[in-house]
């Protein structure tokens, strides 16, 4: 389901007098300017207020991390869950078109009121402490699953693991479901550093999970050290499977003639594999018939990560915005047939390492629409387009155009207009590529 456009409000009063009259949108904007620095890892600010808030956590929690496929775990595990009886939480970041699509109480995204209410009583309760818009987040997300009594909280980690504001929460199972570089300035530019990083979400004597095929050594050691019960991809947990079903198989557990899961994407069974160990992990805490496994995976949704959109041309949107995260669209697109012409919708932000994430791409697009993003970790269409022109090999008697475009909309708007029913049309890039145009694509429809 799409969701209404939410347009930013200017704020009409002194900050210090909001509270649960305004608006969620004069929140955000309050949120945005509260604190010097959009990332500032650390733990102390958050949990300094948590404190103050009296918060106490009473729920399972499953914490996820990754550098891909936390979002699709998330929504596996949610889907389960909710399949299965319980009171269901659950927190990610960052959003694709609402703000409030980060909270969700049992399948469903919060009210502006209830996340309101969790900002009045977070600024009441701060002080002097200055907090992040992500932390502000966190502790909304985590008090309003508090006050609901959720049975269980699904935490998806916003960057990187040890100092993470989710951090905060002792997790009851800690799930990483991939390791690769990405926000290197912040965790380091080897994979050995960024496993460090993400290990650092697991918790001695509790269940640790890792997705990840071929984990860093540095993942094992710290796991091992904290004496956490690490369960490794392809030693403690495993999957196999043909053309109509698929099983899984973990220490003491066999599930088998499972549906494939409704998510698309060549990696969705290894994510898959991980819940079910995850579930297994916890299972004297947690009831999961073979019945609610089975309706979770096929009825799990999640908008922007390999989305097909109905009607022609073909139309593929995917939040691909690293290296890793493209070689698999890239995998998964070979696998939906023949196109004539692909016509490649991309915007990504300035931090992010664009030429890995392009070259990986290069050979299955005709034509590319550069579309600027906007904020101070903005690329221009221009910049972009330029660093995809620097990549292109030597051109033939069908050459790949490059164009630059303001914005995504626009970008989308012109591929529209260029592509023929029988082609493909991929948006693709950060979360403010992929967002403006499931936006577009929902007035429209």
């Amino acid at each position: 389901m799409l969701l209404t456009p939410r347009f930013f409000l200017p704020l009409t009063m002194p900050l210090s007098k909001l509270d649960q009259s305004c608006s969620l949108d004069q929140w955000l904007s309050h949120l945005e300017t509260l604190h010097p620095k959009a990332i500032d890892l650390g733990l102390d600010r958050i949990r300094t207020v948590a404190g103050k808030l009296g918060l106490a956590f009473p729920f399972i929690a499953i914490t996820v991390g990754g550098t891909n496929g936390k979002g699709s775990t998330c929504a596996m595990l949610e889907a389960i869950l909710l399949a299965a009886g319980y009171r269901v939480g659950m927190y990610t970041s960052p959003h694709l078109i609402d703000y409030n699509e980060r909270i969700r109480l049992n399948g469903e995204i919060a009210g502006d009121a209830q996340i309101v209410e969790q900002f009045h009583a977070i600024d009441q309760a701060r002080g002097d402490v200055s907090l992040s818009y992500f932390e502000f987040s966190t502790l909304a997300a985590l008090r309003m699953f508090e006050q609901q009594k959720v049975d269980i909280a699904i935490l998806e980690v916003g960057l990187g693991g040890r100092l993470d504001a989710v951090n905060i929460v002792d997790a009851d199972c800690a799930v990483v479901t991939s390791i690769d570089i990405d926000h290197a300035e912040w965790l380091g530019d080897t994979r050995e550093k960024i496993a460090f990083e993400k290990a650092h979400i697991y918790r001695p004597g509790r269940p640790a999970i890792c997705a990840d095929p071929l984990p860093p050594q540095t993942l094992i050691d710290y796991a091992h050290e904290i004496g956490a019960d690490l369960w490794l991809a392809g030693k403690d947990f495993n999957f196999s499977g043909d053309r109509q079903q698929w099983g899984y198989g973990g220490r003491n557990r066999r599930r088998a003639g499972l549906a494939y899961p409704a998510l698309r994407g060549a990696n969705q069974l290894l994510n898959a594999s991980a819940v079910l160990a995850a579930l297994e992990a916890l299972e004297d805490r947690l009831v999961v018939p073979q019945q609610a496994i089975r309706i979770g995976l096929s009825h799990v949704t999640l908008p922007g990560r390999l989305q097909i959109v109905p009607g022609q041309p073909a139309l593929v949107l995917d939040v691909a915005h690293n290296p890793h995260a493209s070689a698999a669209l890239a995998q998964n697109l070979d696998g939906m047939g023949f196109y004539p012409y692909t016509y490649a919708v991309l915007g990504m932000l300035s931090d992010k390492d664009v030429k890995g994430v392009v070259s990986k791409l290069l050979t299955r697009v005709d034509h590319w629409y550069c579309a600027g993003t906007q904020g101070p970790r903005g690329l221009s269409g221009e910049a972009l387009a330029e660093i995809v022109r620097g990549l292109l090999p030597p051109q033939g008697k069908d050459p790949i155009t490059v164009a630059s475009f303001e914005n995504p909309v626009q970008a989308f708007t012109e591929a529209q207009k260029d592509a023929a029913d029988n082609d493909r049309i991929l948006v693709f890039g950060s979360f403010s590529t992929v967002g403006p145009i499931l936006k577009e694509i929902g007035r429209k429809g």
